[in-house]
């Protein structure tokens, strides 16, 4: 996918400087996870207090894993699809894609000619991608409905062939260690969900939540909505069925994915979008969590700014919800 011009950008719209911060996943057993997200996927541990963990690449927590023994992966239903580590460049890729063929680890090498990506999963089958930007490379995108790729040259691609790694790992230089963690400048480039109707995941994600519409397809049952122009934060698809239940409570998967607005008062006003338009949300310390049609957990925050340390009232207290608090917003 590449940038493209907004479908329905209008005063409603969502800042575009609005991203997607921490992932949360529940995991069956913490101890075989951390191992996976540090040793394979090169994340580094920020905490952990034994029965939860935050995990990035050394700012804020990137993926947050709560443990709940027993849980299960439910087939069939609702929840997040993959979630992509975006790399600062192919340099980086091609360190993080050397480490998986070092230690055996499968995963996919594709090239969506706009950016280039591997796919692989955790331990406890939640997918994965790293990824990429190469927009020198080509487009990729959604127009009438129907999907395209284009290469720089003009020739047409499926968007979704392997991966050239000699090209990839010429980006190496000598003396590169592949062992080393995930650059500082990782981030989530985006989340992609399973819905249980794609028309109206679009609706919710455009006219409520107020980010632009990118481009979707029927025929393909996927779309992709965005803040500022960027090719996807969220991907919506019914690829496991339309109609698709949530999960049950205590099942493996995502708890919530968290949208990064720049200030206060745009949490307020997206939060403000939610409430007119009928969902419940509910205030917390961190911000303002609530759930698309599909029961999508999503996580409405405000970025975090460090508050004076001769402004006590900036503070928030610890029964204070992220609304009331003027300014300190922590993830």
């Amino acid at each position: 996918m590449n940038a493209a011009s907004p479908l329905n950008r209008n005063d409603r719209s969502i800042h575009p400087e609005t991203r997607i911060g921490t992932v949360v996943l529940a995991a069956a057993n913490l101890k075989r996870q951390l191992e996976f997200y540090q040793e394979v996927l090169g994340l580094r541990l920020h905490w952990s207090d034994g029965r939860s963990a935050g995990l990035g690449a050394g700012g804020e927590d990137l993926l947050r894993l709560e443990e709940e023994r027993g849980a299960r992966r439910v087939p069939g239903t609702t929840g997040l699809y993959h979630f992509a580590l975006l790399l600062p460049n192919r340099r980086e890729l091609a360190r993080a894609v050397a480490r998986l063929f070092e230690m055996g680890y499968p995963n996919y090498p594709t090239d969506h000619v706009a950016t280039k990506t591997t796919y692989l999963e955790d331990p406890e089958g939640q997918e994965i991608e790293l990824y990429a930007e190469s927009p020198e490379d080509g487009v990729m995108g959604v127009s009438g409905g129907r999907f395209y790729a284009r290469r720089s040259d003009g020739s047409p691609s499926s968007g979704r062939e392997p991966l050239d790694l000699e090209a990839l790992f010429s980006h190496l230089r000598p003396g590169d260690r592949h062992d080393r963690p995930l650059p500082a400048a990782t981030r989530i480039g985006h989340v992609h969900l399973y819905v249980r109707d794609l028309e109206e995941a679009l609706r919710f994600y455009t006219t409520v939540l107020g980010f632009d519409d990118m481009g979707s397809s029927l025929a393909v049952q996927a779309g992709f909505v965005s803040a500022g122009g960027y090719h996807h934060h969220v991907g919506l698809n019914t690829w496991i069925g339309a109609g698709a239940p949530s999960a049950p409570a205590g099942s493996l998967g995502m708890r919530y994915f968290t949208v990064v607005v720049p200030n206060l008062d745009e949490l307020r006003s997206a939060a403000g979008r939610v409430r007119e338009a009928g969902f419940t949300v509910e205030e917390r310390e961190d911000g303002c969590l609530l759930h698309d049609p599909s029961r999508n957990g999503v996580l409405l925050a405000a970025a975090p700014r460090a508050a004076p340390e001769e402004d006590p009232g900036a503070v928030r207290g610890a029964t204070g919800s992220a609304l009331e608090a003027d300014g300190n917003h922590a993830q």
